[in-house]
């Protein structure tokens, strides 16, 4: 049936002129953005979790930058205590050479007087970012001190859990006797101020009042009647001299110990600023994944969509004609 009040074809034409209109909107905006799932309504699910997972890129970005922050620290730290050992050993040269030339003990002691100037001067000068970490209060500065160890943190990774919790992990240095040069609470506990002592005759520790960067050859008599007060000598200048050169070489072994742990560190930070980079290149793999566009397929699709939309528009011109043809009835 002919009827020119509803022209069922036209109608037809027009509602699939509309959806072809409708997709090739979608289709020529997902070209212009690059992205299948801009927003939540284009799939909701997908949009959460990559708006999720952009947020926690954006989180590990900081933990990388972070990491290189907390890298240049430990490589601060790492060279003063490297240039430490350095001087600590010389002025154990120093103390060998020191044997038999009681004459000129005099000029030996003021090389040694040098380094020791040169190991406070390492100390002070090994900051970056106004922290220091061979230098630091480990002790409560009382009588006799007792230790108060800190802990330095490098921000080091961003978790998020199964349940959907967050944590923030770091990579800890524990600023003690065994890792801090000076103790700067007075305590004296730091590897370069710790006094040498000798145990009396009932097994205590008994300071012998010099540490490394304090030790005199020049008097070396006055060590000699301190160590003869804590267990009867007598004692003799090349007796003071080994009780020193034993002494400073153990403390160059805790040195050696310390700049271990700096490696140790060094090398953790190194391979979890590799990690965190590669986490982030892989997380940005994934969200796009879920929302990019495939632009082969859609420059495809709008293609031929542009086409439908033609024929539809053709289609929908040829349905509009069909009234007309009633009139030329009329006209006969």
């Amino acid at each position: 049936m002919t009827s020119i009040l509803t022209n069922a074809a036209a109608m037809a034409a027009l509602q699939t002129l509309r959806a072809i209109n409708g997709n090739l909107e979608t289709t020529q905006g997902r070209v212009s953005s690059g992205k299948r799932v801009e927003e939540a309504s284009d799939n909701a699910a997908y949009w959460s979790i990559s708006t999720t997972m952009r947020s926690d890129n954006r989180a590990l970005s900081t933990v990388h930058d972070a990491l290189g922050l907390g890298a240049a620290k430990v490589d601060t730290a790492y060279a003063a205590m490297d240039s430490a050992i350095e001087v600590v050993s010389e002025i154990k040269a120093k103390l060998v050479a020191a044997y038999g030339v009681a004459a000129d003990r005099e000029k030996i002691q003021e090389e040694i007087a040098q380094l020791q100037q040169q190991l406070k001067g390492i100390a002070e000068s090994a900051s970056f970012s106004g922290e220091n970490w061979i230098q630091a209060p480990i002790s409560d500065g009382g009588t006799p001190p007792t230790l108060t160890p800190s802990v330095k943190q490098v921000v080091a990774s961003f978790v998020r859990t199964a349940d959907g919790q967050v944590a923030v992990k770091t990579v800890d240095y524990t600023l003690d006797s065994k890792t801090v040069l000076f103790d700067l609470s007075g305590g004296k506990l730091g590897i370069l101020d710790k006094e040498a002592t000798m145990e009396d005759g009932g097994g205590a520790p008994t300071s012998l009042g010099f540490s490394v960067t304090t030790l005199d050859i020049t008097k070396l008599s006055d060590v000699a009647t301190t160590m003869d007060g804590i267990v009867a000598g007598p004692y003799t200048d090349e007796d003071v001299l080994d009780e020193m050169t034993q002494f400073i070489d153990g403390q160059l072994k805790a040195m050696t110990s310390a700049a271990s742990s700096l490696g140790s560190i060094q090398s953790r930070i190194e391979m979890q600023e590799d990690f965190v980079a590669s986490l982030m290149d892989v997380i940005d793999k994934g969200v796009g994944r879920l929302v990019d566009a495939d632009m082969n397929e859609e420059s495809t699709r709008l293609k031929a969509l542009q086409t439908q939309q033609q024929l539809g528009i053709q289609s929908l011109s040829i349905a509009n004609t069909s009234a007309e043809n009633i009139l030329q009835l009329f006209k006969q």
